[in-house]
């Protein structure tokens, strides 16, 4: 399973690794990524199977096509390259493009939606959740400042206003002054952090109890925590009385860590394409039944 379809770079890997043998089900919430990998894959549909749906309802759409188990499953969080790179999506605070963010576009919320719509305290709240602002409650204020002044149409216009309510000290340093509250914005239009979780649950039952694998790329902390303790819910065995002799199936960790600290970019890498430099990997696997308790 490829959770986050993007434009194919890792199914494209995946089908060429499990061949004709094999079957690939990639998902995506962007109707535009999942027209280019029909193209990308055509002659292929035997073997790679492409739905326009988001990664929380893929067990669903598994399901419907009679999959009940998988080898492995791949997220690859956050906003693509070609969704950044593209003018009329509103993911990028370094363009003048139209205040959108929507990842699936048949959704109603929009990012102008969450800028105009919602209250001070709903502003304050995502932008120090879901960006780790420090400084959202004055960029909130100036947001709501403005907007009752005129309507804020583009992100060329929210980044100024953002970069104006932060002290000029601090816009020195951590990059792009916008950054964390464009990325707050986009993650609360499209729920990302709700659909994630709930996902990545969902998938641990259909692993293949041989050793399925499930591999989650992250690209900010807060996707790194969920990823993290989620799995780790998985992994670990409970509180057991001292000196049990034999620890019952059912109590077993359903999962083990592939890696325990999580697999970061090589500076190589990070030269190649400078947006993997914030990537974390982490990988867990299915516990045989074999297994014991010191595995």
């Amino acid at each position: 399973m490829d959770c986050t379809f993007g434009r194919g770079g890792h199914s494209a890997e995946i089908a060429k690794q499990i061949g004709r043998n094999g079957h690939l089900y990639a998902f995506d919430s962007d109707r535009a990524a999942i027209n280019a990998g029909r193209e990308r894959f055509k002659g292929q549909e035997s073997n790679v199977t492409l739905t326009h749906v988001n990664f929380r309802e893929a067990v669903s759409e598994l399901q419907a096509y009679g999959v009940d188990q998988v080898d492995g499953v791949l997220f690859d969080l956050g906003v693509s390259s070609p969704q950044l790179d593209d003018k009329s999506r509103g993911f990028s605070y370094r363009g003048d493009e139209p205040l959108d963010m929507r990842m699936d576009q048949r959704q109603s919320l929009t990012a102008n939606a969450v800028v105009h719509d919602w209250s001070y305290e709903a502003l304050v709240r995502i932008i120090s959740q879901y960006g780790e602002e420090k400084f959202a409650k004055p960029i909130a204020r100036a947001i709501e400042s403005t907007r009752e002044k005129h309507r804020i149409e583009t992100t060329a216009q929210l980044s100024e206003i953002i970069k104006s309510a932060i002290p000029a000290a601090a816009r020195r340093t951590g990059g792009h002054p916008a950054k964390r509250t464009f990325q707050a914005i986009r993650i609360a239009v499209n729920d990302e952090l709700q659909s994630f979780q709930e996902a990545l649950s969902a998938f641990v039952p259909m692993l293949n109890p041989l050793g399925g694998r499930i591999a989650v790329i992250s690209f900010h902390s807060l996707e790194d925590k969920i990823a993290k303790k989620t799995l780790d819910t998985f992994c670990k065995y409970p509180e057991l009385p001292p000196g049990l002799p034999v620890i019952p199936e059912d109590m077993k960790p359903t999962l083990k860590w592939i890696n325990k600290k999580p697999i970061e970019p090589s500076p190589e890498e990070i030269e190649g394409n400078r947006r993997a430099r914030s990537a974390r990997l982490r990988i867990a696997e299915k516990m045989r039944q074999k297994e014991g308790i010191n595995e």
